[in-house]
């Protein structure tokens, strides 16, 4: 058995596929401690995982982003996300990586894992590889790594490998990465200096190359295709987490069981302070449609969501195992984990983000032809009723959704991921003994 550190950013929807990972590698035998927030220390205790807390800038609470983001409302569109990965991702860096530094000089792990974002990895991966364990991450936001087959991240343009598609990409990648995203690049290189490292090998979005191991948590199909792909990346499938001890269900469950299509909607449990971004323009959008809304706010307070219309039922948690398998259509702001546990029950989306990695994931909602994107985190009434009208009509999109379903259910993801994680640390006890000379 091994020794094993992970690695987590502090918000809810890195820890949860990083959790379940500690769970699984628990129950099979191995040693398991994850570096993360300290308001987790709770959760990862409960996966039987040994807690360690970041600290200082590193250790900030998701619930509470528009602290952490003051400045977040006056940027739009790849402005935004700039802005998001600057304070969230690279500002964290230095105190990220001496803790890091500290998890390994006090427990000599076998090997470390992180989510795709845990940029206080990025140290690192420029040092000499035998100088430290391996390290491999898990994709837990869609693939952000550039190519000729695609646009960069965070636009949210559908792939296009035609030669007219590839000049597009060539301009549009040059214009982000030596452009817009020059000065982010250059606060990257600068954190690298003052931990005695040289500069980045190539654009601050593309690490996913320098990894040892890069597991993407989705099944190839959802994921747009690319010729140029990095030799270390492994499509592992989906990582679903173990659903919560049964809570007790509303009184109003047995409705789902009903002749009228269910229509779920939810925000999240970060993005879900005001409702008028998604879940109002559901429910007025439906309020006159022979249909069942069902609203989880992710564990906001229901009277705050106000007057419901008649087919409306509400609550702060939903049993997602549970409720899914009942649904007709998912209405959501497009996490990706939420996304992939709707994909995972073969139902249908209506995607609407336009914040973080949301758009990113809501054209491939689009592309994959499992549903429909918005192109907007704030739609109107009326392109939410259409867009659920369109769903149900066509059954298109619930025939690509449970094909998708079929793939995720076929992949041991589990089990690939500790396969490539012994697969890494065989490698590096070979390379480690091998003759020099």
């Amino acid at each position: 058995m091994s020794k094993y550190l992970l690695c987590a950013s502090p918000i809810q929807g890195h820890v949860a596929p990083v959790l379940a990972i500690a769970r699984d590698l628990v129950e099979r035998g191995h040693e398991v401690t994850m570096l993360t927030g300290s308001r987790f220390r709770d959760a990862v205790e409960g996966t039987g995982a040994v807690h360690r807390s970041l600290a200082g800038i590193a250790d900030y609470d998701d619930r509470n982003m528009q602290d952490h983001l003051p400045e977040r409302d006056r940027h739009r569109g790849i402005g935004k996300l700039q802005y998001d990965v600057q304070t969230i991702f690279v500002k964290p860096v230095p105190e990220q990586t001496r803790a890091v530094e500290r998890a390994i000089a006090e427990l000599a792990p076998d090997a470390i894992l992180v989510d795709s974002a845990f940029a206080g990895i990025l140290p690192f991966l420029l040092d000499d590889p035998s100088s430290r364990p391996p390290v491999l991450a898990a994709g837990v936001v869609p693939l952000s790594q550039s190519s000729t087959d695609v646009a960069p991240y965070g636009l949210g343009l559908p792939p296009n490998a035609s030669a007219v598609g590839r000049i597009r990409n060539r301009a549009l990648n040059l214009l982000v990465q030596r452009v817009l995203f020059r000065r982010t690049q250059r606060m990257a290189n600068e954190t690298m200096a003052s931990l005695g490292r040289p500069p980045l090998r190539g654009f601050v979005l593309d690490f996913s190359r320098e990894f040892d191991r890069f597991l993407q948590l989705s099944p190839a199909e959802f994921e747009y295709p690319r010729s140029d792909l990095s030799p270390n990346l492994r499509f592992v499938g989906t990582v679903l987490p173990p659903a919560p001890g049964a809570p007790e269900l509303p009184e109003w469950w047995h409705e789902l069981d009903g002749d009228r299509p269910v229509v779920h909607v939810s925000q999240g449990t970060i993005d879900n302070k005001d409702f008028d971004r998604l879940v109002r323009p559901t429910l007025d959008a439906l309020a006159d449609r022979d249909v069942l809304v069902v609203v989880a706010t992710g564990g906001r307070p229901v009277a705050e969501l106000g007057s419901l219309p008649a087919n409306a039922r509400a609550a702060e948690f939903l049993p997602y195992d549970a409720l899914l398998p009942k649904t007709d259509v998912f209405v959501t702001n497009a996490g990706f984990g939420g996304t992939q546990y709707a994909l995972s029950h073969g139902v249908p989306i209506v995607a609407a983000g336009d914040t973080e990695d949301k758009p990113e994931v809501s054209m491939r909602v689009a592309w994959t032809g499992v549903g429909v994107n918005l192109r907007t985190g704030t739609p109107t009434a009326s392109a939410v009723g259409a867009a659920v009208d369109r769903i149900l009509a066509d059954p298109s999109f619930r025939r690509r959704a449970s094909a998708l379903a079929a793939r995720i259910a076929e992949v041991d993801t589990f089990g690939e991921i500790e396969a490539e994680l012994e697969s890494a640390v065989r490698a590096s006890h070979l390379r480690l003994e091998a003759p020099v000379g």
